[in-house]
């Protein structure tokens, strides 16, 4: 199988290529169709299914797949949520997964609800630079128990069930 991902990001690449090892994983800077910094579940995912959209028609390739980050307020809990979905298109069946949701402290939430971008954010608060192309805010706030490849790993598993297994 020849899975496009829409992006040109490594860590985004890496998360397809081990949620699938048996495919081969090309990588395609594609645009997403929504901000920088998408706020809300139905923009993060909108992210996603035209970053899957755009890989397809991009590369002759088996699926498309398009892996967006976001911040979210969730219902019936407080502060406002680190989330990540995956959409993943064969030109006509869509499937589609979420990763973890991690709340994010006050402080950070705070300068994203002022219009700063997480991944800069990040970056200032590790005194790192590309927080988001190794261990992202997924690694940081976990302290390492995981990262954000494999929360976009699983992800995109949750994207890839529909063409791989025959449940659906």
């Amino acid at each position: 199988m020849h899975i496009a991902v829409g992006s040109g990001n490594p860590v985004k690449r890496d998360a397809v290529a081990t949620a699938h090892d048996a495919a081969t994983v090309e990588a395609v800077g594609v645009e997403s169709g929504v901000s920088e910094q998408p706020v809300g579940l139905a923009e993060t995912i909108e992210g996603a299914e035209t970053r899957a959209a755009n890989a397809l028609a991009a590369v002759d390739a088996d699926l498309g797949v398009g892996l967006e980050g976001g911040v979210a307020r969730l219902p019936d809990t407080d502060g406002l949520w680190l989330v990540m979905w995956a959409a993943a298109a064969d030109g006509d069946e869509w499937g589609r997964g979420s990763g973890p949701s991690l709340r994010l402290p006050d402080a950070i939430a705070a300068r994203v609800d002022a219009g700063e971008e997480l991944g800069p954010v990040m970056d200032d608060v590790l005194g790192e630079d590309d927080v988001a192309e190794s261990q992202g805010a997924a690694g940081a706030l976990t302290g390492g128990v995981t990262d954000r490849t494999e929360a976009l790993r699983t992800a995109t598993a949750g994207a890839l069930g529909r063409f791989l297994t025959a449940h659906y």
